[in-house]
């Protein structure tokens, strides 16, 4: 089987699967379900607005594949755009008070970034540019990252590119974070579902030992599934 990247109309899709290839799986882009649901692992690569992924993702199916697929034990990658519809909702591309729906996997919602920190100071947005991952300091959430970041450092930087942000209900789901006027989460984790909100296919040699892991943890994760 192959690992899927999901076309949505929306990703860096071409990148991400040469990025597989290179940490080496065999790597299908596909908008089927049918695809989808065959999948020895799922990724969903980022660039776009939520609300439009998440009608594309609505209308062909994709949405509830993947929802079950999730929730059937598939090894499952989020990148920028993907860790963002991991939550329940987000209101980018959406009418003022208005919310898309997203996978709802992870439980909270997605806004806008910050632009200015706590003492008044002025950020851009977007976040452009190489940025440092902070791993959480509690002990069993940095073993649940270490299947991604396994000989990869506290403080590695990596590739942004995004205006949006994930904010979590609960922060066990969190697994690193980065900072850009406040600190947000940018390594997610449910069950086998991980989101990263960083391009790790644009993230140079780090970005492609995070993939290289990847495709360890879901080769041996489905060898443990019955």
């Amino acid at each position: 089987m192959a690992f899927v990247v999901v076309d949505y109309c929306k990703g860096n899709l071409r990148s991400m699967q040469r990025g597989l290839e290179l940490a080496g799986a065999e790597a299908l882009i596909s908008a089927d379900p049918v695809d989808i649901a065959a999948a020895e692992a799922i990724v969903l690569p980022g660039v776009g607005a939520f609300a439009d992924a998440s009608a594309f993702m609505a209308q062909s199916g994709q949405m509830d594949t993947i929802r079950a697929r999730i929730a059937a034990g598939t090894p499952f990658l989020g990148v920028c755009l993907g860790l963002q519809l991991l939550f329940e909702r987000g209101d980018e591309g959406m009418p003022a008070d208005q919310w898309a729906e997203g996978l709802g996997v992870l439980r909270g919602f997605v806004r806008r970034l910050d632009s200015t920190d706590g003492a008044g100071r002025s950020y851009k947005v977007p976040h452009v540019g190489w940025n440092q991952v902070r791993f959480s300091p509690a002990p069993h959430r940095r073993e649940e990252l270490m299947p991604l970041f396994e000989g990869l450092e506290d403080g590695s930087n990596f590739y942004f590119t995004h205006s949006y942000q994930g904010v979590p209900h609960d922060e066990e789901d969190v697994l690193a974070e980065v900072a850009h006027a406040t600190s947000f989460p940018c390594v997610v984790r449910k069950g086998s579902a991980f989101g990263v909100q960083f391009h790790p296919e644009k993230s140079s040699h780090k970005g492609l030992r995070l993939l290289e892991n990847f495709v360890r943890f879901a080769r041996g994760y489905r060898s443990l599934q019955p």
